[in-house]
């Protein structure tokens, strides 16, 4: 006898290759779970109106349920009681339905959720968030599987404040807002670098009240030559090496950071400074504004204060396990994801261990997978489900993971 899953009533569906009935889909999934007829039968009451009907029945129309909310199998329009496999999007992934939110995965600190982030964190009630740090879709002349589309500086701009709207109701006193964005957008048919970054920090600041902190470079020397219109054909721009990094609050003078938290080794040079004495010379430098006196930098300390220029490549091991794991399941690979190492530099500097942590656009859940590591509690959300499939596998091992059944439905599909 065959245990009832979703996964199995999945797998009925991808074998019809069509249409399916309620009354086929009961009678396959009998057959396959070596039910008889007498046991389809069986009923119990359901409900606070105590409704009597086939238990087994039921449990099957439950897993309909879960397999439309992960956008495996729709109803055919129409037609009442007839479902069939969904269509993919035309980037051939799966989305969720309007107003469907389903956990895919979890542990002790967080979950992951498929579904629209608005809806999420619109409903997230008392649960204080200290910080959201996303790489949100990029402003591209093309749209990839991954992003929002080719769109206008305008729509764009009102994609990210609509989308941040929620969350930044739910932010503490001087929580923190921190979004990777790109630099590669040009105004259409020409080499003048668009202007988005600066109308969407003035829309986050006039729209949502948020105050810029700062403006961080994200230096990454290993990034592929471009613009390859510009630079490498046209040749009238310059090879991009970087990635703006804007850091925003709802309370500057209450902001939840300490640079404390991320201090840096001291370089060798400095660090033979401090243990000889610090400096023996006094001088100004500036026309007076700097002033160097003797014993300056003589105490020891644990590092360097950060710079605001991080050096560093897009090289990350969860990601080679990402596209592993995706390879192995024979799901496409994330077009474009961020390393690790840079949302957990802003969740050690801008949080605490135990404050909330949230990305609205989490891909590989990196954002996530860096907060569970440092202790912090997560939410992270998208809106395809093969990321969160792929992702899920980082999570596995840590205390109270789970996975819900739509997860291992959509595993089995790509597996066939």
């Amino acid at each position: 006898m065959t245990t009832l899953t979703a996964e199995l009533i999945a797998q009925i569906y991808e074998d019809a290759e069509g249409e399916l009935s309620n009354a086929e889909i009961y009678e396959k999934a009998r057959k396959l779970a070596g039910l008889s007829a007498e046991d389809m039968q069986l009923q119990r009451e359901f409900g606070d109106k105590k409704v009597k009907t086939s238990e087994i029945k039921h449990k099957i129309r439950w897993f309909q349920q879960t397999l439309k909310h992960a956008g495996i199998i729709e109803k055919v329009s129409g037609v009442r009681g007839v479902w069939q496999l969904a269509r993919l999007t035309d980037k051939g992934l799966r989305e969720p339905r309007a107003n469907v939110c389903v956990v895919g995965f979890s542990t002790e600190l967080g979950v992951g959720i498929f579904g629209d982030a608005r809806q999420v964190f619109g409903s997230v009630r008392d649960e204080p968030i200290t910080l959201c740090f996303s790489s949100p879709p990029y402003l591209l002349r093309n749209a990839r599987a991954y992003g929002a589309g080719a769109e206008s500086e305008a729509a764009y701009v009102e994609f990210i404040v609509r989308t941040l709207e929620p969350i930044v109701k739910n932010l503490v006193r001087g929580g923190s807002i921190v979004l990777n964005l790109t630099q590669d957008a040009f105004v259409p048919g020409r080499p003048s670098r668009s202007l988005y970054l600066e109308r969407l920090i003035l829309a986050l600041a006039d729209d949502l009240g948020l105050e810029l902190m700062d403006r961080l470079v994200w230096v990454n020397r290993a990034k592929a030559p471009g613009p390859t219109q510009w630079a490498c054909k046209k040749r009238v721009q310059l090879a991009v090496s970087y990635e703006p990094v804007i850091w925003l609050t709802s309370d500057a003078m209450h902001v939840r950071s300490d640079n404390r938290r991320v201090l840096v080794p001291h370089t060798e040079a400095h660090q033979k400074l401090i243990d000889a004495g610090g400096e023996l010379r006094t001088t100004s430098y500036g026309d007076g504004a700097y002033r160097l006196r003797s014993g300056s930098f003589s105490a020891q300390t644990e590092g360097a204060i950060a710079k605001n220029t991080l050096i560093r490549g897009n090289l990350c091991p969860d990601t080679l396990f990402c596209h592993k794991v995706a390879s192995e399941l024979g799901i496409p690979r994330h077009g474009a994801t961020s390393p690790t190492w840079l949302a957990s530099f802003f969740i050690e500097f801008l949080t605490k261990p135990g404050e909330l942590v949230v990305d609205h656009f989490s891909g590989y859940f990196k954002t996530a997978i860096a907060a569970e590591r440092l202790g912090r509690r997560w939410i992270g959300t998208d809106k395809v489900l093969e990321w969160i499939a792929v992702a899920s596998h980082m999570f596995r091992g840590h205390p109270g993971f789970e996975q819900t059944p739509l997860i291992d439905s959509l595993i089995d599909s790509y597996q066939k």
